[in-house]
């Protein structure tokens, strides 16, 4: 018998989680009918879905030759796994744009290829065209700049 594929099999087992997850959470919630779906009912369709997906890349990991995953990129999952979590943390206090600034620049800096200058561009793009688009055109009510920036009329 072969190696374990190890990266099908931690997805696998990954997706398995999730829909664990999804079903846990839609078990206190209504399910409805087919035609009058409650609250629960697509959450549980999605947690049987996720978990026979899981099975299926699980059982494949057992068939082949997989290489080793080699190693983690440590640094890039820090940065953007930890640039949505500032900005949940941050945007009611800095408010919208300097959060969603930070955050992009946050996040640009989890690949090594980016240079300080294009991520500051980058920053600068993103935060202009999301807020022309939700705060502008779609009129969402947040607070642009928040109250721990008094100066900028938080």
């Amino acid at each position: 018998m072969g190696r374990i594929n190890t990266a099908d099999f931690a997805a696998g087992l990954l997706f398995i989680f999730f829909g664990i997850g999804f079903g846990a959470s839609a078990l206190g919630l209504e399910m409805g009918t087919t035609l009058r779906m409650g609250p629960g009912y697509f959450p549980l369709v999605l947690a049987v879905l996720l978990i026979l997906l899981g099975l299926a890349i699980t059982a494949t990991a057992f068939r082949g030759v997989g290489e080793s995953m080699g190693t983690y990129a440590w640094r890039g999952m820090v940065f953007i796994l930890g640039a949505p979590v500032f900005f949940g943390l941050t945007v009611r206090g800095l408010g919208f744009v300097p959060s969603l600034f930070l955050t992009t620049l946050i996040a640009a800096f989890a690949g090594l290829k980016l240079k300080p200058v294009y991520a500051l561009l980058l920053a600068m793009a993103v935060t202009l065209f999301c807020t022309l688009v939700f705060s502008v055109a779609l009129g969402l009510p947040f607070r642009r700049f928040g109250p721990w920036l008094p100066v900028m009329g938080g």
